[in-house]
């Protein structure tokens, strides 16, 4: 699991490869639940929260350049 401030230290590039390699292991987990091999279920939810964590946290940096170049606009 993931802080957020060890994401926050990473690039937004490293944070793209993090969500692909999160979703890839979500792939695995799901594959794993409906063929009832998923030793533990709450690995799932675990993964959806690293996933949501990493686009909250790229969301964040978006706006926030947004809000840069408005101030220079209006400069």
């Amino acid at each position: 699991m993931a802080k957020s401030r060890e994401i926050r230290d990473l690039t937004d590039s490293q944070i793209l490869e993090e969500i692909d390699k999160a979703k890839q292991e979500m792939f695995n987990l799901r594959f794993q639940s409906s063929t009832g091999q998923l030793e533990n279920p709450q690995r799932i939810k675990l993964v959806q929260r690293d996933i949501a964590r990493y686009k909250t946290i790229l969301r964040e940096r978006e706006l926030a350049q947004q809000l840069v170049q408005q101030e220079g606009k209006e400069n």
